[in-house]
């Protein structure tokens, strides 16, 4: 798991886990997402709650971005768009007028057995870390 190899889902199993996709290593929106996880991280480790982000930045920028923000959580690569068509998250969306492809920052909270808890879609970053710690907590 985390920056240098590919990771099996299942293999997660046993341990709650919150699976959060976002658009880009070291931009605004997303370094504040992953500093509030940061941030958060020990309260989630207490419900025994595992946090792992997804974006399509390849292993060497997202051990970039680990090292600089110092996030204790894993980042997973998928530059294929496998997990991000599983989970139905890449959106065309406008970027100063012109329409592109990208991740729909949303995040899924899974139970210990695996199953899907609870998923928030689209929503923004200000307070969200907040949603799902209260949510995991209640598992």
């Amino acid at each position: 798991m985390g920056t240098s190899g590919a990771v099996d889902l299942a293999s997660l199993r046993g341990r709650a886990l919150v699976l959060y996709f976002y658009p880009k290593d070291a931009t605004s929106g997303c370094t504040t997402e992953a500093l509030d996880f940061q941030s958060a991280l020990d309260a989630f480790a207490e419900a025994g709650v595992r946090i792992v982000g997804v974006s399509r930045d390849s292993l060497a920028s997202h051990a970039r971005f680990r090292e600089r923000q110092g996030l204790g959580f894993d980042l997973i690569s998928d530059s294929d768009e496998s997990l991000c068509t599983l989970f139905d998250v890449i959106r065309t969306k406008s970027m100063y007028g012109r329409e592109v492809r990208g991740i729909q920052r949303s995040t899924f909270l899974f139970d210990k057995a695996g199953r899907l808890r609870q998923a928030w879609r689209g929503m923004r970053v200000p307070g969200h870390v907040a949603q799902v710690l209260e949510a995991a907590r209640a598992l």
